[in-house]
């Protein structure tokens, strides 16, 4: 089959692939966890939560440095699975299946799950490569097919403009910016249905933080989004929803306006007039 030369082809035609691309994700999907608790050895590290999280939105979850923000994270996609000495009890129930039960794929869980790291870390081969890593493993062999993937997601990470010209060069040569762009294209091209990030925009500067945001503000429309932040400005500015957790407890949890200008609990007060951090 012929390729596909991917610096001259057509905007109708990434619109096509694009629109396909966008029908896909339509389905609902929803998470709630349930009576979770979290060991690592002999600490107790999450303590009875119990949340449901609002699909097509974007959560954040805040608090102070080692409340069990990332902890929490982690439990939705089975991360700590390598960690022998972690020990989990409770329910995480993603799409109406509790991913710790008994007989659950925990390759299908993670493949439900897009995750951005606090510090881009792309593939040693080529941007093109790095985009194509993951559909490939999963099937897809056909060259015509692997283009047209590429450009569909670079495209909709707002990347495609910007390295069209050298998709065949390293992505180590990408700005850190671009690098976290080309990441989560990466873990869209596996086609998730949510998308987690652990403090995603920490590391970038604040015009390639600002693209970041407007991709997750884009992104919400098709996906269920989960990101750790440290910055109350930024989860003030994109998030739908606010989960504030300390000492491993759910504190309060609300939509954003409420939780901001009318926050419930004494400790959520505190914590946003700036007394702990």
């Amino acid at each position: 089959m012929k390729n596909i030369n991917l610096a001259t082809v057509s905007n109708d035609l990434i619109d096509d692939y694009k629109g396909t691309f966008l029908r896909k994700l339509t389905a609902s999907h929803t998470i709630s966890i349930k009576d979770l608790n979290v060991y690592i050895e002999n600490n107790h590290i999450l303590q009875d939560v119990n949340l449901t999280i609002p699909e097509k939105s974007i959560t954040c979850i805040i608090g102070p440095s080692g409340c069990g923000k990332s902890t929490l994270l982690k439990t939705l996609n089975r991360m700590h699975d390598e960690t022998p000495e972690v020990k989990i009890n409770g329910q995480v129930i993603v799409d109406d299946e509790n991913i710790y039960g008994n007989n659950v794929n925990v390759i299908d869980v993670r493949k439900k799950m897009g995750l951005l790291a606090q510090r881009p870390c792309p593939l040693p081969m080529s941007i093109f490569d790095n985009v194509a890593y993951g559909p490939r493993i999963h099937g897809l062999k056909k060259r015509k097919a692997i283009n047209q993937t590429v450009i569909q997601y670079l495209q909709y990470v707002g990347l495609w403009d910007e390295v069209r010209g050298r998709i065949r060069t390293s992505a180590s040569r990408l700005s850190i910016g671009q690098q976290q762009r080309l990441c989560l294209a990466r873990g869209l091209a596996i086609e998730p249905e949510y998308i987690l990030g652990d403090e995603a925009t920490s590391a970038l500067d604040p015009i390639s933080t600002r693209k970041i945001e407007e991709m997750f503000v884009k992104l919400k429309d098709k996906y269920t989004i989960i990101l750790v932040t440290h910055t109350l400005r930024q989860a003030r500015r994109i998030a739908d929803y606010i989960i504030f957790m300390y000492m491993g407890k759910v504190i309060e949890s609300g939509p954003t306006d409420e939780f901001f200008n009318n926050p419930k609990k004494q400790l959520t007060k505190e914590y946003l007039l700036g007394s702990f951090s």
